[in-house]
């Protein structure tokens, strides 16, 4: 590995110390490679990242109950692709992998969450629920005129929400049964979904996507309350075709915008603020609060990296 090190003709290195310094230095440097912070945010650093035997992670998530990090991967099959080639890894939120391939079998798995020791996980036109004890299969939902699923979120009182970005449309799974929560181009093609005490927050992908998921205009993050299913803005402009939601632990957002591989800082007012910058496909995201580590999935590089946020600044 070239650490970018060069010294004159003629220069003479007083110590030993020296070099070890410099070497130090250049290897904390590289440590942040492919990602940079926005101004003012100073240096985010990489916790740890998983790379060994992943292939397009598309959403990491951690079950408080269990104290593990799932993370879903597409395998090599893409996103639309019913090959069965996809998993869920587990592993613990320093990093350490505990079993790479939790649960097999799986299409393109994307969007996760858990409720009553079930995780649910979102599989191209069908949701999966996976009893986290065992690790085996709890029950399938195929959802019909499912195109794309995507992200999975869980009520308090165990409704269970899944966005299908390709349709529109944000299904629920509520005493069993499957039906439609609500549809049309007002909901920006929901992609990332959360709950937050009676509302359903969307983040949009974008209006009109094509077969190539291009929009005729960015997504916005948006706010569904849940008793009179109104839909509105948190952000008033488009932001970008939004992916990964989660709550930063005091009131905003941490959002993911897939395409421009960009994160942003949201607050509940919708100021927007931008926090890092890295390649394409930066999906659906983590944020453990009391640890201060954003866990980013990035699918298009294959890897998982957990960045500290101790120094952020919103």
């Amino acid at each position: 590995m070239d650490f970018g090190l060069s010294f004159p003709a003629g220069t003479l290195l007083h110590s030993r110390m020296t070099i070890a310094r410099a070497l130090l230095s250049a290897i904390g440097s590289a440590f942040l490679l492919g990602a940079s912070a926005a101004p003012g945010q100073g240096t985010l650093k990489v916790a740890w990242e998983f790379n060994k035997g992943v292939m397009a992670p598309e959403s990491a998530y951690l079950d408080a109950g269990s104290g593990f990090l799932f993370v879903s991967q597409i395998g090599a099959g893409g996103g639309k692709a019913k090959d069965g080639d996809g998993w869920i890894s587990q592993l613990t939120p320093d990093g350490k992998v505990v079993k790479e391939k939790w649960f097999t079998g799986l299409h393109a798995p994307k969007g996760m969450r858990s409720f009553n020791g079930v995780l649910w996980v979102s599989d191209i036109d069908r949701l999966v629920g996976i009893r986290i004890s065992s690790g085996t299969t709890f029950r399938v939902y195929n959802i019909e005129g499912a195109k794309f699923l995507n992200d999975v979120a869980a009520g308090p009182d165990g409704t269970i929400y899944v966005s299908d970005m390709a349709t529109s449309t944000i299904h629920q799974l509520k005493g069993g049964k499957i039906s439609v929560l609500d549809q049309g181009q007002h909901l920006d093609s929901p992609n990332g979904l959360l709950v937050v005490g009676t509302r359903l927050l969307i983040a949009g992908w974008g209006k009109n996507p094509n077969e190539a998921f291009e929009v005729t205009t960015p997504g916005r993050l948006l706010s569904f309350d849940l008793k009179t299913r109104k839909v509105t803005p948190i952000t008033d402009t488009p932001e970008g075709n939004l992916d990964g939601l989660e709550q930063d632990g005091k009131g905003g957002y941490f959002v993911s915008d897939w395409v421009a591989g960009k994160i942003f800082h949201i607050t509940d007012k919708g100021a927007v603020t931008p926090v890092m910058s890295l390649p394409k496909g930066t999906a659906d995201l983590a944020y453990l609060p009391d640890k201060k580590l954003l866990i980013l999935p990035r699918m298009l590089e294959h890897k998982v990296t957990a960045y500290d946020f101790s120094e952020f600044k919103p």
